[in-house]
């Protein structure tokens, strides 16, 4: 079972994405709602579109 993008609606009736390790753990999440699904599946597509090869800096 490879990592997954969740899609869901959160309280407020908002679009919100959380992506999952195979293990079931939340990795990452979209940190915003979204007023529509395709609003969240774009804010998806830039994550994987532009962070494949995110630097990584400490802190």
């Amino acid at each position: 079972m490879a990592a997954k993008f969740e899609l869901y609606t959160d309280s407020k009736g908002e679009y919100r994405w959380r992506l999952k390790a195979t293990n079931g753990q939340t990795i990452a999440t979209g940190g915003e709602g979204y007023s529509s699904a395709s609003a969240a599946r774009n804010g998806i597509a830039s994550v994987k579109k532009n962070a494949p090869d995110a630097e990584i800096v400490e802190a």
